[in-house]
Order: C-alpha cells, then structure tokens, then sequence
C-alpha cells in the first residue's frame, strides 16, 4: 500500500489507544482515506490483517459509514449541501451549476481529473446556505454566480500547476 511513511507511525500509535485491536477500525480507515484519498480493498485487505479481523469486518464498516470513499475522486472535493435549509435558497441549482462548470454529475471524476462533486447532508451553516464546501474551505451564500465564480478560481489554479 502506497502511504506516507507519517500515515504508517499514526497507525501503528494509534492501535496500541484501543485494548481491543478491532476498535480501531474506523481511526485506521480516516488515516488510510486522509493519505490515499480513498479506501481500496488493498487498504481494506490491509487493516483486516493489521487488525486480525476478515476483510468482511472492515468492508462492512467502510460500507456502512458514507463518509469512507470507495474510489478515487478528482484532485478538488466540492461537496454541496442537500438539507433543507440549503435546498430552499438554492442549493440544487448551485449544485447543477457546478457539474455544468466541470462537465461531470455528482460523485463522477471531472474530465480533467480536477474535481469530484457531491451533495451531501448538513455542512451545519444553515443560516448561511446554500453552503459549499471546497476540500477544508466553507463557503457560504452560494448562488449559481459564486459557483461560477468558485469554478473559475479551481481551473485557474489547476492551469497554474505544475503537471497540468
């Protein structure tokens, strides 16, 4: 498995927390999808073994969970808020904006491989919706404007990149 040598001390520290090894589970699956992006089942396979537990037990928690990613996403995560207060101000043609913007719908790999979006539940900022978040970046009042605008900013930097 291909992780930081970081990624690898963090999971072995943070098994010897938990008295029971399987009570790890979930730590482990954060640490692998924070370094990889995503959970594989080489990295299911892997915390299985490291946990002596049947890959079962970790495919089962990584289903189970709809926060773990079972596939790659694009190098950007533009995660739109679905709830209630967000759908009311515009969160659904925000959302729409966006996947025009990359030419991908929700939870595809833009063509470019830049972004991945999704419509998710509660990004708690209700009072501010429609709210978007962008990898760790809130942003809040978004209208299809500053969507439009949001997109822009992602594919200028991505030009500016190095291996663009």
């Amino acid at each position: 498995m291909n992780l930081k040598p970081e990624t690898f001390k963090q999971i072995d520290e943070v098994i010897t927390h938990y008295p029971v090894k399987r009570s790890a589970t979930l730590p482990l699956l954060h640490l692998i999808q924070e370094d990889a992006g995503w959970i594989s089942t080489e990295a299911i396979e892997w915390i299985a073994q490291k946990l002596e537990l049947q890959p079962i037990n970790v495919y089962e928690v990584v289903t189970f969970y709809p926060m773990f990613r079972q596939k790659p996403i694009g190098r950007r995560h533009i995660k739109v808020c679905r709830t209630l207060s967000c759908a009311l101000t515009g969160g659904y043609k925000v959302c729409d904006q966006f996947q025009k913007e990359f030419s991908c719908h929700t939870g595809e790999v833009s063509p470019d491989g830049e972004v991945t979006i999704e419509f998710v539940e509660c990004l708690a900022s209700c009072g501010t919706g429609p709210v978007v978040m962008i990898d760790d970046d809130l942003h809040e009042k978004v209208d299809c404007a500053k969507a439009t605008a949001l997109s822009e900013q992602i594919k200028s930097a991505a030009k500016r990149r190095p291996n663009a």
